[in-house]
This record gives structure tokens, C-alpha cells and sequence, in this order.
């Protein structure tokens, strides 16, 4: 009876505990909390993956994001709002300041109901820009469902993202090209130019931004059209806080997850990948997956005897340095695999980088550490240097371990003899040279005997 009920405590365990690396206090957002039947199934794929969801309206008393200055919750969803305002305790700035202590927001959007003001403003501070109304229907002529968007075409129909970037992981796409992600109803957005953005599902080329309340045939300036458009963008910080915006809401709904849709010329119905894209959408936010680990960093030498993580080396002699990288993905750690076309890089700098090498992947032990590592000539200049390894990339957390040291000159006792160095072979040569010939000279004039003063003066009369 006792192991059973051990058993069942260990299951419940590991029920409880979510499968985000960073927590599984989750705080959902919605204008009306009836509005939560229609995604049931996405709420049950969280719960069922262990978070502690706390469901909310806006402008509630008794909700705060913090406490003490500690949060009260690890994420936050955003459903569809109607009010321009979030109240008091969602302000733009405290959403920021949540993600600045490491919090992470999802925000679903929907091109029936404009933007909250603090969520505009927030997305802005972001670089990601929304039309003027804050509303607009993305529409497609030439892929959309044929059995619910006939008229308008606005349920479009996409394949899963592919990879945009060679050497990024790509955790949002599926390896069947047939499978179709629906986006009824989409809100588009553009992105500015920055690094910590990264566009997830863009529109295709042939979609473009409608807008209801104009009726006019002629439109003079069109806020994006096409690939310019983003559906699905995600922002991540450098504490690696992430943000996603999704722009239709409806995808992540009972009716879209596993429907029925079918493409225009097309004879047969497919169902739709939403269920398995809303999970990867929901896992990468809230770290289930793409988030990196260092386990350990280590530096040595030989001269020193391969001491760990020495605080002083010497000019031009050999360093090796080895660092250990784990990823989470979804329920354990697994070593970390640097994708295809892409490095893992030692900086060796001080100001600037003396050397840039290639981290190569070990052997390992372990199933759970990527092992990577590299030998070097430390550079014959003393100072004070820094072992950096900064990998960002697009879809992983920011990995940046910076160890400093001391690169000391030679001691008087450590330089290299003159006859070891070819180079100064004809010097020596001319010291010993000239060295001889000044004994050659004493030896002659020592030992040379002088003529006496009468056998001089005989030999001159």
C-alpha cells in the first residue's frame, strides 16, 4: 500500500510540474471569461502539460503582476479584448518591466476587435507596428478555404513556416509539406529592423491588408501588402524574455484546431495542423523548447600543469577551452546540436578580438551536455583578455559566459637562448669574429719581440 501510494505521489509530482524551464504560473487574459469555451482544447493542452493557469478580465481588482518585486506569474496569454483600456495594473510599461524580469507574453489578436492602447504601445516599443485603425483583415484570392471563406477569403491557408534562416532551428515547422496551418480572420503586422525580431509565418505574396470600413475602390496608401506582412512574429529580449504575436485568435480555437479545409482547385478536404502548431507557438513562448543551458565552462593549460580555470596565463603558450551546453526540449535536457551551417565561436579579446575560433564539437559521456571545445596559441601580447563565448540566435536563448584572466610576458629566465634563434646566427657569428680578431691582435702584439736600440742605430749609420 505504501509504494502505491509513493507511486502516486511521484506521478502527481510530475503532473504539477510544468514542462517550461522557467515556471508554469500561467495568467490568462480575457475580456470575458465565458469566451473560454471556445478554446477548451488549447486550455486543456496547457493544463495537461502541467501549468497553473489563472484566468482573468483586465480591469480586476485584485490583479497583480508582481509582488514585492517578484512576479506573481512566469507568463501571460492575451486573448481578443473589446476595451481600449487594460486597466491600472496592465499598463504598457508593466508589461515591459514583466518581461524585463524574465516573464513571458503570448498576444492573439483578431481583426474584429481593435488593440488595447497598452498593448498598442507595448508592441511599438517593440518595433512591432500594427495598422492605424489597429485592425485589418489580411486577404488572399488565391489560398483560402474554399468550404468557409468563399466569399470574403479571408480563412487563409498556409503551409507550416519554413526554415527562413540557414543554420536556424526551426521549431515551428512540420517535415510534411502537405500539412496546412488556417488562419481565419488574420490581423497583419510589419516588424522594424531589428535583431531580437524574427517573423514566424509570413503572408504570401499574393495577400494583402483590407480594411472593411473603407469602401472606396481606390486605396491610396497601402500599409503592406504580401511577404511584408507578418501573421505570427516573435521578440526576444536579451535576458531571452520572449514575445510572440499571433494574429488570428481564431486559430487557436475548438473550430480550427483538427478542421476540415480544403484549398481552392483542390477535390479533397485536409485537416489542419492548428492543434500541433498552437502547442509549438505555446512551447517556444513559454521555454518548452529552444532553451539552452550551460552547464560548464573550463579553461586550462599545460604549462600550468592543466590546473581548471587558471586566473593567469603566459604569452604564446597553448590554452584549451571547453564549454558544455544543454537544451530543453519539452520534458528533459538533451545535448545541444549547433544546427547546420552555423558556429559556436571562442572570442580570445580585450578590447576587440585577437582571435575568433571554431568551438568543435566532443565526444561525450552524457546524453544531456553538447560538449564543444578548442586549442590555441594565446597571442603574444600581455594584458588583460577574456574568454567570450556569444552565441544569439533566432528561436534560442541567448548564450553570452565571458571569463576574464591575466596574459602575463615572459620572466627574464623563460626567453629563448640567442643560438636557438636562426635569425640572430650571423650576429653571433660577427661578435665571435670580431671577438678573435681583437685576441688574434693582442696575442701579436704581446709576444711580438721588439728590436733593440743599438742594432736600430747600427743599421742606420
Amino acid at each position: 500500500m505504501k509504494v502505491v501510494l509513493s507511486c502516486l505521489l511521484l506521478f502527481l509530482a510530475a503532473v504539477a510540474q510544468a514542462l517550461s524551464a522557467t515556471g508554469n504560473r500561467l495568467l490568462s487574459i480575457w475580456e470575458d471569461l465565458d469566451d473560454q469555451k471556445s478554446y477548451t482544447k488549447f486550455l486543456g493542452d496547457l493544463e495537461s502539460r502541467g501549468y497553473q493557469i489563472s484566468h482573468a478580465s483586465p480591469k480586476q481588482d485584485n490583479l497583480k503582476l508582481e509582488h514585492l518585486g517578484e512576479r506573481n506569474y512566469d507568463h501571460i496569454v492575451f486573448f481578443p479584448i473589446k476595451s481600449k483600456g487594460l486597466g491600472p495594473n496592465l499598463t504598457a510599461k508593466q508589461l515591459l518591466d514583466f518581461m524585463k524580469t524574465g516573464g513571458n507574453i503570448l498576444v492573439a489578436l483578431s481583426s474584429t476587435q481593435a488593440v488595447p492602447t497598452a498593448l498598442n504601445s507595448a508592441l511599438l516599443e517593440l518595433d512591432i507596428h500594427l495598422p492605424a485603425e489597429r485592425t485589418g483583415l489580411v486577404v488572399d484570392h488565391f489560398s483560402y478555404d474554399v468550404s468557409s471563406a468563399a466569399d470574403k477569403h479571408d480563412v487563409l491557408l498556409l503551409q507550416t513556416p519554413p526554415q527562413y534562416k540557414p543554420g536556424t532551428k526551426n521549431y515551428f515547422g512540420s517535415d510534411n509539406k502537405n500539412d496546412v496551418i488556417a488562419f481565419p480572420r488574420a490581423v497583419g503586422h510589419i516588424l522594424g529592423d531589428g535583431a531580437q525580431l524574427t517573423p514566424v509565418v509570413k503572408a504570401p505574396r499574393t495577400a494583402y491588408l483590407y480594411n472593411e470600413k473603407e469602401q472606396s475602390e481606390v486605396v491610396d496608401e497601402v500599409f503592406a501588402s504580401g511577404e511584408q506582412l507578418a501573421l505570427v512574429s516573435v521578440f526576444q529580449a536579451r535576458n531571452s524574455a520572449r514575445f510572440l504575436v499571433i494574429g488570428s485568435a481564431e486559430t487557436l480555437q475548438d473550430k480550427w484546431i483538427d478542421a476540415k479545409v480544403q484549398r481552392p482547385g483542390e477535390k479533397e478536404s485536409v485537416k489542419t495542423w492548428n492543434g500541433e502548431f498552437a502547442k509549438r507557438i505555446s512551447g517556444w513562448t513559454f521555454h518548452e523548447i529552444g532553451h539552452l543551458r550551460v552547464n560548464s565552462v573550463e579553461h586550462q593549460s599545460a604549462l600550468l600543469g592543466n590546473v581548471s580555470n587558471p586566473g593567469i596565463y603566459r604569452v604564446t603558450s597553448e590554452a584549451t577551452y571547453s564549454i558544455s551546453i544543454s537544451e530543453w526540449a519539452w520534458d528533459r535536457w538533451v545535448s545541444f546540436e549547433v544546427p547546420a551551417e552555423d558556429e559556436l565561436q571562442l572570442e580570445f579579446s580585450m578590447l576587440s578580438p585577437f582571435q575568433r575560433l571554431e568551438l568543435q564539437r566532443q565526444k561525450s559521456t552524457s546524453t544531456e551536455e553538447g560538449l564543444y571545445s578548442v586549442t590555441f596559441m594565446i597571442p603574444d601580447h600581455h594584458g588583460v583578455f577574456n574568454f567570450l563565448t556569444n552565441y544569439k540566435r533566432p528561436f534560442l536563448t541567448n548564450v553570452e559566459e565571458k571569463r576574464t584572466v591575466t596574459v602575463r610576458h615572459l620572466a627574464h629566465d623563460e626567453f629563448d637562448a640567442s643560438y636557438e634563434i636562426h635569425a640572430a646566427w650571423p650576429y653571433l657569428t660577427s661578435i665571435a669574429v670580431t671577438c678573435c680578431g681583437w685576441l688574434l691582435f693582442v696575442a701579436l702584439w704581446l709576444f711580438n719581440k721588439p728590436q733593440k736600440q743599438a742594432d736600430v742605430t747600427k743599421k742606420t749609420q
